[in-house]
């Protein structure tokens, strides 16, 4: 049990767990009241924690958040610690990715593991990178 304590918080501290983090760092919050207009686009992870799919996709948040600051706001909800998430964006496995527009529409979903590559070539046919 220790060591999954330590691992999570591990992942705690690697993801930035405020309201109001830097558009540099992934923002972890349960507050689905988010402003889309500041950015391009924002890139939604559903998932969890301990997920290891969802785990495996932290790094690339996190290289996506610092690589595109102001541009791409990158937001994580673990959906087993909170379910209002997965309810409002009607997600039935994780990780789901939802990408929304700075009109707060939705333009693009995927569900599993989403390497960087494919998601920047996803960003780049849609116009946004």
């Amino acid at each position: 049990m220790a060591c999954n304590q330590k691992k999570n918080e591990a992942i705690s501290e690697n993801l930035k767990q405020e309201s109001s983090a830097p558009s540099s760092q992934v923002l972890v919050t349960n507050n689905l009241d988010l402003d889309f207009s500041k950015h391009d686009v924002t890139f939604i992870e559903l998932g969890a924690d301990r997920c290891i799919p969802c785990r495996a996709m932290q790094p690339i948040m996190r290289e996506i958040a610092e690589e595109y600051t102001g541009k791409i706001q990158v937001v994580f909800y673990d959906v087993w610690k909170d379910p209002r998430p997965a309810r409002h964006y009607r997600i039935q496995l994780i990780p789901t990715q939802v990408f929304i527009d700075q009109r707060g529409e939705e333009i693009f979903r995927h569900v599993g593991f989403f390497p960087k590559e494919e998601i920047l070539q996803m960003l780049k046919e849609k116009g946004i990178l």
